[in-house]
């Protein structure tokens, strides 16, 4: 009964886009999704994103162990348990990832990885909507499953935060996904015609309409082994344990989080590990739930002069008439994720490509929607990129119903607070120019008390927050690396026919976040998985500042 060429092991970003890929070259598919339907308004607004992620109807719930560098704070680690999976719970910002970030994959052992590779999978994927602005389309896909388009910038605000970047002396880019990323302008989403355009939209729900793609939803329990190959997944199926078999291979598409924990479950991981579960080991892989990497930012809040905010949304009319307005006609505050400004900088001479990100919003609350500033106010997310701090995955019990043990280790690498303090003080920076400075009544967070090092350093231990950006703990890298988990093909090294596409592939975490390289991966592993030749590789060479061994701008 449930039987398919392909079992897909999770509809999140990744998920959908192999669905849609192999089921469109004529192979049977079936997809197990633990999460129910995307189906309502908290989920397809664009301005309800604080919901989904706080509800446990969508979410996994997962936490951290305490963070020892961030007092012993526990961070919420929010994964979509729903058609979608976290694409449908994330705040729809669209970022590739710098150029160089995936040529340093290719360098770290991912062959055939590097940008000009890549580029013609994220170009495959795109319906681009964002010609009109200057950028050039050479770097971008037109007709692709996935609309990524630019909000109104109708508030005053968004122009006043990328002039004030212009008059710190930074660029302007007319698309940081194109030839330059290292600029201020303009911030991508996937939302189209007021809507989220998640993955289980752009990809899923087409693919299902296909005879040979089917949704099962059932929790993952393992996978299963004959003489070493995978043919097949354990799975609770309304209530039952039963098999769901693969004629030809088990792909896992689930998540960070939960893609090491179903190696573990399936005897593939540290052996030591295993075994002290109880777990027969059937490959000994200690990259298993290693890698783990992260964003962290802080929200730098000021009070506004003036009210011109979407604090005059934040009560119970104004949120009644954002919702009644979205629902019959899909426009006005809620077909925005709001977040419709950006930047992407570098903090010091010598570092090549931009590793501190922006995203501006006209709001002073936290990205869950909780904990609003009372009054007119507005803030910047703001963080370094490329952490050295490194974490893991690992299980709690043998029983595939316990979430594992998670521990990021942030800000363990004395980096990190060098790193941070710099973001703080160049974004101070940004917003004492002349076109924000007409709009700061007052800072808010940190405030203007935190100046020395070791206040900035308490500041970010007790409000750093997590970007929701999990990866890399199942990286991808040459077969005779040790601590690598798959291939450059995506094939898990020690067992045949399984593989793994998500994010855990990530030897090293992108810019930004995190959905775009996702629904990549999902759609460069369909081709390899399908053994076809990969797209030819495109050598256009990104914007890097002339001048970057001895300017920061």
């Amino acid at each position: 009964m449930h039987e398919a060429d392909f079992v897909v092991v999770g509809a999140g970003s990744a998920g959908c886009a192999l669905a849609y890929r192999l089921s469109e070259a004529g192979a049977s598919v079936i997809v197990i999704e633990h999460g129910g339907t995307d189906a309502g308004p908290f989920i397809q607004m664009p301005g309800a994103l604080s919901f989904p992620m706080n509800m446990a109807r969508y979410d996994w719930g997962f936490v951290s162990e305490p963070e020892p560098q961030l007092g012993n704070r526990r961070m919420a680690v929010p994964r979509g348990k729903v058609i979608g999976g976290s694409s449908s719970i994330n705040g729809m910002v669209y970022v590739r990832g710098h150029a160089r970030d995936f040529d340093h994959w290719a360098e770290a052992g991912a062959a055939g990885w590097s940008f000009a590779d890549v580029l013609p999978y994220f170009k495959r994927m795109e319906c681009w909507h964002g010609a009109e602005d200057g950028a050039d389309p050479a770097w971008r896909g037109l007709d692709g499953p996935l609309h990524v388009t630019r909000g109104r910038r109708d508030n005053p605000l968004h122009a006043a935060f990328v002039e004030a970047a212009r008059q710190a002396g930074y660029g302007v880019t007319a698309d940081y996904n194109g030839y330059r990323q290292e600029g201020f302008g303009a911030m991508e989403a996937t939302i189209w015609q007021g809507r989220r355009w998640s993955a289980a939209n752009a990809y899923l729900k087409p693919a299902l309409r296909r005879p040979n793609c089917r949704l099962v939803r059932a929790l993952a329990r393992r996978v299963l082994f004959e003489a070493g190959r995978a043919i097949g997944v354990e799975a609770d199926i309304h209530g039952r344990t039963g098999t769901i078999r693969a004629r030809r291979e088990v792909i896992l598409a689930a998540s960070s989080i939960n893609t090491p924990k179903l190696l573990m479950l399936s005897g593939i991981g540290p052996g030591a590990h295993l075994a002290a579960h109880g777990i027969p080991v059937l490959a000994d892989r200690p990259g298993v739930g290693a890698n783990l990497q992260d964003h962290l930012e802080v929200y730098v809040q000021f009070a506004a002069r003036r009210p011109i905010t979407l604090y005059r949304y934040w009560n119970l009319l104004g949120k009644a008439y954002v919702g009644a307005r979205w629902l019959l006609t899909r426009t006005g505050p809620g077909a925005s994720n709001q977040f419709e400004s950006a930047g992407f900088i570098r903090s010091a001479a010598g570092i090549d490509y931009p590793d501190i990100q922006f995203h501006f919003l006209p709001l002073a609350v936290r990205y869950d929607g909780r904990a609003a500033v009372k009054g007119h106010g507005f803030q910047a997310h703001v963080g370094p990129m490329r952490s050295k701090s490194r974490g893991s995955v690992s299980l709690r019990s043998p029983h595939p119903a316990d979430a594992p043990v998670i521990r990021f280790n942030y800000m363990s690498h004395e980096d990190d607070w060098t790193e941070f303090r710099a973001c703080l003080r160049l974004t101070r920076e940004i917003f004492a120019q002349p076109a924000m400075a007409e709009h700061v009544a007052r800072e808010l967070a940190p405030g203007p008390a935190a100046q020395t090092d070791a206040e900035l350093d308490a500041f970010v231990r007790d409000h750093a927050e997590s970007a929701y950006h999990p990866c890399g703990t199942a990286r991808m890298g040459r077969r005779d690396d040790p601590m690598a988990v798959v291939d450059p093909e995506c094939r898990v090294i020690g067992v045949e026919g399984l593989r793994v596409a998500d994010s855990s592939i990530f030897p090293r975490i992108t810019n930004g976040n995190l959905n775009a390289p996702s629904i990549m991966v999902g759609e460069k592993a369909a081709d390899h998985i399908l053994g076809r030749t990969p797209l030819p590789a495109e050598n256009l060479e990104p914007w890097i500042h002339p001048e970057w061994r001895t300017a920061q701008r």
